[in-house]
């Protein structure tokens, strides 16, 4: 099932985060990025969600509406993935697809005309899923927010409203 996460799940939502993230290679621990990972989409404007099942939280993923600060973003019809992860238990399962199917969906609900993200490169099923769903790549807007690592971007151009 994939949901809203709830204010008390914060915690676990962060740890998850920041397991997957370390699982991958792609977080050391004195990484300040995990202080990022375990608390962004939280007590602001973005929408956290999370696929559970009986035994838990399996992956989250967050949509980022724009704001002047935006990583990718450009403009109030467009908002950022970020925080993108699902537990080592539960990959390969699907999960991953369906919140990235699911965020989409709500992106959609709320009028949005494109979806930015970036990736490591070292996420290689990640940019699979992409590739998959329909994201192009847009290297225009590869970036390096450390040194040597450059981050890859892509984007989504959602349906326009019929309305």
């Amino acid at each position: 099932m994939i949901r809203d996460a709830r204010p008390d799940e914060r915690a676990a939502v962060g740890e998850l985060r920041v397991s997957a993230y370390r699982a991958l290679g792609l977080l050391s621990d004195v990484d300040g990025y995990a202080k990022t990972l375990r608390t962004f989409g939280f007590g602001d404007d973005c929408t956290v969600l999370v696929a559970v099942d009986d035994d838990g939280i399996l992956g989250t993923i967050t949509l980022e509406p724009f704001e002047a600060a935006s990583e990718l973003a450009q403009d109030e019809t467009e908002a950022d993935i970020r925080a993108f992860a699902v537990a080592a238990q539960a990959q390969g399962k699907g999960v991953g697809r369906r919140l990235l199917l699911a965020v989409i969906e709500r992106a959609e609900k709320q009028g949005l005309r494109r979806l930015r993200l970036c990736t490591n490169p070292a996420m290689a099923a990640a940019q699979h899923l992409y590739a998959a769903t329909g994201w192009a790549r847009t290297p225009e807007l590869d970036f390096s927010p450390v040194a040597n690592l450059t981050l890859r971007a892509y984007e989504l151009d959602l349906p326009a409203d019929p309305s």
